[in-house]
């Protein structure tokens, strides 16, 4: 995968399998901001057996005026054995149509498939697929390889003047989406008063996909396209940034004991949150780790522990559902966390996932809480990290291996099982990221810079298809019927 560019994703894609899993930028001068909430739902919500091979697999695949805040309305959870992964419903075109797309802060580029795709998936097990018809809507014009936005795409080397401009983007399982740019209205959730939201637009330019590839192109698992919230200029943050009508800073909390949560563009005045350096020099969402505490105790880890050749701390992703650590880092943190407790019997699920069977309280566990710079901490509880995938059977959250650079360094990734039940806030216009622990299912107040009110954004949690659950079901308990049949503990 090419970490030098953000076109490829840590987004997760979870599969259909035998294992209890989840059906889961430019500097702008000062104005006033529009706040946008986003309704957001976890691709797999209320879905069950899982293979969680495929779990880990779909994490290495994703890898003027300012008015008030956007609320994306947001569903699922972050626990691998029942959701751990997001999408949001948005409007596109004149006259507006929904689409549902994963929410990626691992990506930029806003994309959904084509009227017309010849290799799109036609159905889902999760949504009704609505695909993007141009023809369909007055207000949709095709890019061309003229426009400036169509050099953010340098890959494409043969793109002549008058000529549509076409995207290609490879993500890091090999798994692909390409077709042409379309400029179109985007429509959104404008929050203005507490729990309230109007609406509001913004032209912004994405990807029509004619042609997907690998996961992208499975039903299981099919939305309508993926929508980045990256630093660079062609995500869609940075697109509406750049026409005045959002700061460049976002926030989200992710609810896995209620399911669903918050996503809202905006400043957070409330809760606080104590803020951690984005590091300059990296792609990705990436912060530097100081050191790791397994309780009391700390981790002796060696200088460099989290360096991985061109990429270096530790990337902070809600667009994967595991934790990736470096071996030399995840071996003797594994080891402090199991100190503890020397009768469990561990075994392998799935060559991937280290388990074991358990009665007592969890909270015998230790904590796991990772220091940063400028003092600021994050803890993970036991409750956070483990997840049980059948009766009295629990796995560990924590992976190593898997996910690399192109120089075949190791990445750290803090994705949803150390992020869930917190509220973080990426900074984009001051270089930070932040967190504190908050109850996601209640809200969080952002500030309309235009008069100075101060508005409360709920949490959401969106349905699904009814009929989609009933045909789930079956296919769920047949799927336990099989993985009980044939898991040895």
């Amino acid at each position: 995968m090419d970490l030098t560019r953000r076109h490829w994703s840590l987004s997760a894609i979870l599969l259909s399998a035998a294992l209890a899993t989840l059906l889961i930028s430019p500097r702008l001068s000062a104005a006033a901001t529009e706040n946008l909430a986003f309704q957001v739902r976890s691709k797999f919500a209320g879905k069950r057996e899982k293979d969680l091979r495929a779990l880990k697999a779909h994490d290495a695949h994703r890898h003027a005026r300012l008015l008030s805040a956007i609320d994306l309305p947001l569903g699922g959870d972050s626990q691998p054995e029942s959701t751990g992964l997001y999408f949001a419903k948005i409007g596109l075109g004149t006259p507006s149509r929904d689409y549902h797309v994963q929410v990626d802060t691992g990506s930029d580029i806003l994309w959904v498939n084509c009227a017309g795709c010849i290799s799109c998936p036609r159905k889902s097990d999760l949504v009704d697929l609505t695909p993007y018809d141009s023809g369909a809507s007055s207000t949709a014009k095709s890019v061309s390889c003229d426009d400036s936005f169509c050099s953010y795409f340098n890959q494409i080397s043969e793109c002549h003047s008058g000529s549509t401009c076409k995207y290609i983007i490879q993500y890091g399982d090999q798994s692909s989406t390409s077709g042409h740019l379309v400029r179109d209205v985007m429509h959104l959730n404008l929050v203005t008063g507490n729990r309230q939201t109007g609406s509001t637009n913004g032209t912004i330019i994405f990807g029509c996909g004619s042609k997907q590839s690998g996961q992208l192109g499975e039903s299981v698992s099919a939305v309508d396209g993926i929508m980045g919230f990256g630093q660079s200029n062609s995500s869609f943050i940075s697109q509406l940034a750049s026409q005045g009508k959002v700061k460049r800073t976002f926030a989200h909390c992710l609810d896995n004991k209620n399911g669903g949560g918050i996503f809202a563009i905006g400043e957070v005045v409330s809760p606080k949150v104590k803020t951690t350096p984005m590091l300059s020099k990296s792609a990705h969402y990436s912060v530097s780790l100081n050191s790791i505490e397994v309780g009391n105790s700390v981790l002796q880890l060696s200088s460099g522990a989290f360096d991985s050749g061109d990429d270096k701390g530790v990337i902070v992703d809600s667009g994967t559902t595991l934790v990736y650590l470096p071996t030399a880092v995840y071996n003797p943190l594994i080891n402090e966390i199991l100190a503890s407790h020397p009768e469990l019997n561990l075994h392998k699920v799935q060559d991937a996932f280290t388990c074991f069977r358990y009665t007592d309280n969890l909270d015998r566990f230790p904590p796991v809480t990772f220091q940063f710079d400028k003092s600021a901490s994050l803890t993970v509880t036991p409750r956070d990290y483990l997840f049980q995938i059948q009766g009295d059977t629990w796995c560990l959250g924590w992976q190593t291996g898997g996910l690399q650079t192109k120089d075949g360094g190791e990445l750290s990734i803090l994705g949803d099982m150390a992020l869930s039940n917190k509220l973080v806030v990426y900074d984009i216009e001051n270089q930070v990221i932040g967190w504190t622990n908050h109850n996601c299912s209640g809200g969080i107040q952002v500030k309309d810079e235009q008069s100075g009110a101060v508005y409360t954004v709920g949490a959401h949690n969106l349905s699904w298809s009814s009929s989609l659950a009933v045909s789930k079901l079956l296919t769920i308990v047949s799927l336990l019927v099989l993985f009980l049949s044939n898991i040895a503990l």
